[in-house]
């Protein structure tokens, strides 16, 4: 790579935030160090609302020592594993980051995942207790015969609540899916049982800030999940990065709506950690459909929120939409997959809220790219690279030689939070990150005079269509603008001329119906005629991630 070319000159410093600074003088601070400095410094200050529950940070510290306590009673010393099976709830904030501060490692894991899929990441990881739901309790008792965990620790979604929910819970959670009884077993334990007969954590392990924090796993959206190893430092690297990002939040006085799912590096980061780290109240929502959130929004006023595309989507899309009050939010964060220009637009103009778009993956922790909050956010942009982040963009065929500004090519990044590799998978770690540390994301995309990046499409995902590239974000990014669509996706399809051709899924607006030849129609007067669609097949739903990217690997070869 020229170590003189424009990427080295950093054009992206001129479009900074006149506050923002161009590098951090990072401060050490492990992860649980966060929030002992939050406690000594408001310790009566909410950090945490469940379904109206509050817990101070005081408070929120004292049970996450006991629960380290109760961890290494259980025999989890520095290093191992703890798998973490839990939406948003106060026991999912406890149990992390009472893990981390015994020095053991937290595996975060998606409750909607089947045994499959969670057996292997348990397997893995290599795990040694488990942190979860009554509902889920006699699944992973029967799942564990096949893994290195032999602890259970299960909570349920009525164990923090306001006395008047407390009290009704039992009557109506079995008839609505929240609480499930559990069957006797060996080395099964309930979470407030165990935390009520624990004592303060006797002495705190040595950590280092290189060492192992968590791994997580890739959403597999491509292929098998791989386990991303984060260490201390990657994560509070990013969480200094997000702050240095936001010059004019303030610690100890906000608000976050704590939506984004924390078994995904995106809320992890972007949600409890920095909610953590800056002193703030979080709105736990541990099912984020659009009534949820508006109830979240409308009674706890939070004013910042990171959400994923599906979410504001959602809430746009919903009958209620209208008449809710959601005037609190001032600054709303998207990211995980590409905000269509036209949600963008229509949020903003209804709640009054400026959306800022980033980017990020799971093996940076994972933020790399935002707009600015105080700045030119330019329309389809994921914005600017973070301090001391370093990004270029490549060949897509030799991944070396640098790409002119305009010209699209893969996106290399490196910085302090890129991971330190994938968990016993040497050889993907030596395709994902070279030798001087650049990390090879994947993605096509480009960089303007000003230094604003933009993405064009996962590498994989690019669409050869007699010859030409073809990005199934831009055919997507039309299909948007139809007034009856909600939700589109392109994929590639096998053609005897072509070699690829173009079909798109959608899913329309409640109500609404559309044929084929309209879709393609509208396509045609906006589109090159190699870049329309030749299928369209509607569906009411598209399969999607927990965070809300639509899986193409679920729509490839349907």
């Amino acid at each position: 790579m020229s170590e003189h070319g424009i990427y080295n000159k950093a054009p992206w410093y001129a479009a900074y935030d006149a506050k923002t600074v161009k590098t951090i003088h990072y401060n050490d601070a492990l992860i649980p160090d966060f929030l002992d400095r939050a406690a000594l410094e408001f310790p009566d200050k909410v950090a945490l609302i469940f379904q109206g529950y509050t817990i101070t940070f005081q408070k929120l510290n004292a049970l996450t020592d006991r629960f380290a306590g109760v961890l290494k009673g259980f025999g989890i010393n520095p290093g191992d594993r703890v798998a973490i099976l839990l939406p948003n709830c106060i026991p999912c904030v406890v149990a992390y980051y009472a893990t981390l501060r015994l020095g053991a490692v937290a595996v975060m894991n998606n409750p909607l995942y089947s045994n499959t899929e969670l057996a292997y990441q348990f397997k893995d990881s290599g795990a040694k207790l488990l942190v979860t739901l009554d509902l889920l309790a006699n699944r992973m008792v029967q799942l564990r015969k096949t893994t290195q965990i032999r602890v259970i620790i299960h909570t349920s979604m009525g164990d923090f609540l306001p006395l008047a929910k407390r009290l009704l819970f039992p009557l109506v959670a079995k008839k609505r899916g929240l609480a499930a009884a559990v069957s006797p077993a060996d080395n099964l334990f309930q979470f407030k049982e165990v935390l009520n007969t624990a004592g303060k954590m006797a002495q705190r392990p040595a950590i280092d800030i290189d060492d192992v924090a968590m791994i997580q796993y890739t959403g597999g959206t491509t292929g098998v999940p791989k386990g991303a190893v984060l260490t201390h430092r990657n994560l509070s690297c990013q969480i200094q990065q997000l702050e240095a990002w936001l010059p004019g939040f303030v610690r100890g006085d906000g608000i976050l709506l704590g939506a984004l799912p924390f078994f995904h590096v995106f809320g992890l980061s972007t949600s409890m950690n920095l909610a953590i780290y800056m002193a703030w109240t979080n709105v736990l929502v541990p099912k984020p459909q659009p009534r949820q959130l508006f109830e979240a929004i409308e009674k706890f006023r939070p004013s910042f929120a990171p959400l994923v595309p599906t979410m504001f989507i959602g809430m746009l899309n919903h009958p209620e939409m209208e008449t809710r009050d959601l005037s609190s939010l001032k600054e709303s964060f998207s990211g995980s997959s590409p905000l269509p220009i036209e949600i963008t637009n229509a949020f903003q103009k209804r709640t009054g809220s400026i959306i800022v778009e980033g980017y990020g993956l799971t093996e940076s922790s994972p933020v790399t790219h935002v707009n600015p909050f105080n700045g030119t956010r330019k329309p389809g942009s994921i914005g600017l690279p973070l301090p001391d982040v370093s990004c270029r963009i490549v060949d897509i065929e030799d991944g070396i030689t640098e790409m002119p500004v305009g010209k699209p090519g893969e996106l290399m990044v490196k910085g302090p939070q890129v991971m330190k590799g994938y968990l016993n998978r040497p050889e993907e770690t030596g395709k994902a990150i070279t030798g001087d540390g650049w990390l090879h994301t994947g993605d096509i995309a480009f960089m303007d005079e000003e230094g604003y990046f933009f993405i064009i499409d996962r590498m994989k995902d690019m669409i050869i269509s007699g010859g030409y590239n073809v990005y199934p974000r831009e055919i997507e990014e039309v299909l948007y603008e139809h007034p009856k669509v909600v939700e589109a996706c392109c994929v590639g399809i096998p053609h005897p001329k072509r070699g690829e051709a173009i079909k798109a899924f959608l899913q329309l607006k409640q109500g609404k119906t559309a044929t084929q030849e309209e879709i393609i129609e509208f396509c045609s007067h906006r589109l090159a005629k190699y870049k329309w669609p030749i299928e369209v097949e509607i569906r009411e739903t598209l399969p999607k991630s927990t965070v809300g990217k639509i899986l193409k690997k679920d729509l490839i070869g349907s």
